[in-house]
């Protein structure tokens, strides 16, 4: 990545979820100016760091159709084969899970991993595991989307809550028609984004390989 590209990246504009926590800090600032100067410096250094989490960057997805590509920023922490969470209605035959761990470092918003039709969305309450553990798939809070491809196959994505992440926002809704790379959620602070992808598609990635969401291609599903 040139100098360019990561300065576009730090000083990307923040994502709507995190302009309360800005506002917070740009008060907190303005008052330290006013009654106490430590205030003032954390005020500053917090709002620096909500600029950074929240940042929300353009991505470009690859035109080429029929491709999945990653739902999120980060490093991908195990490949396995899994059934899908039990609320997606999905079945319980194994499919291949790629799993991806966000750090506080990374980019947190979600991107759609394929272009279809959102059929299920399902939240779940569950434990605050490190989102580095694979149980962290099967016992965390988490929100679980079933998207249907045009062929009627489908592939799941699940938005992970980790020790530190406590909220998972999702902003599309069953029914809605979605475009691979186009963005679909966030999750604050810290966390794990899972990828199902159709029985019988090979994931073309590898554990420790590093996601740039909407970009980066997990799999051909025309394969």
């Amino acid at each position: 990545m040139s100098f360019t590209d990561t300065l576009r990246l730090v000083l990307a504009p923040p994502h709507p979820a995190g302009y309360r926590f800005i506002a917070v800090g740009v008060l907190a600032f303005i008052i330290g100016l006013v009654l106490a100067a430590w205030l003032a410096w954390l005020g500053l250094l917090f709002t620096l760091f909500c600029l950074f989490f929240f940042r929300n960057p353009e991505r470009v997805p690859p035109s080429r159709p029929g491709l999945a590509l990653a739902p999120a920023d980060g490093r991908i922490v195990s490949i396995a084969p899994a059934a899908p969470p039990a609320e997606l209605g999905l079945g319980d035959a194994p499919r291949w899970r790629v799993s991806i761990f966000l750090s506080v470092l990374d980019v947190h918003v979600n991107r759609m991993p394929v272009d279809g039709t959102l059929t299920r969305s399902a939240y779940r309450h569950g434990k605050y595991l490190s989102a580095t553990l694979d149980k962290a798939s099967v016992d965390n809070e988490r929100n679980a989307l079933a998207v249907r491809l045009a062929d009627g196959r489908e592939v799941a994505v699940v938005q992970i809550a980790g020790m530190i992440a406590r909220r998972i926002i999702c902003d599309v809704h069953e029914g809605a028609k979605v475009r691979a790379g186009e963005r679909f959620g966030i999750i604050r602070f810290g966390s794990r984004t899972d990828l199902y992808l159709p029985e019988g598609v090979l994931p073309l990635v590898a554990v420790g390989q590093r996601m740039i969401g909407g970009e980066t291609v997990i799999a051909d599903l025309e394969a």
